[in-house]
């Protein structure tokens, strides 16, 4: 490591969102899956799933677009998926730049004041399978709150 790299600004993880929502955008195309910042895009996050991940085992395919960098991919579409309900709902990132486990725990504060955590949910959707589509997740965060 250079002396330049040591005092190179660490980016804060307001900014790793953005980045890696992006980067998730142009891998998913690059790979054959239409993604955008439209909810029904997360139609082919969730088929991305049903391709990458084996739902018996609950483990990445051999050799699949999930098998290595699992933890930054997972960060990437939680980031992407976030990004996509704060368009839809409205609201912001909340984040800790302190927290050891800032990158699982970011989380959404939509306008109305309930709070999700997209991070968490694409985990649970790779732990547990297509019970916990992501599509269906982002539909029910953005659906209008009734009066």
């Amino acid at each position: 490591m250079g002396i330049f790299n040591f005092f190179k600004k660490k980016s804060t993880l307001l900014e790793d969102i953005k980045k890696s929502s992006n980067w998730m955008i142009k891998c998913m195309n690059y790979s054959g899956y239409n993604v955008d910042m439209s909810i029904e895009s997360l139609k082919e996050v969730e088929r991305f799933f049903c391709e990458q991940m084996d739902d018996e085992t609950h483990i990445p395919i051999p050799g699949g677009l999930l098998s290595e960098s699992i933890g930054s991919k997972i960060f990437a579409i939680g980031s992407l998926v976030g990004e996509i309900i704060l368009k839809e709902r409205g609201g912001q990132w909340i984040t800790n730049d302190k927290d050891r486990e800032g990158e699982i725990n970011i989380m959404v504060q939509l306008l109305n004041g309930t709070c999700i955590f997209p991070v968490q949910r694409v985990m649970k959707r790779c732990a547990e399978g297509t019970e916990n589509n992501i599509y269906h997740y982002a539909v029910s965060t953005t659906k209008p709150i009734c009066r």
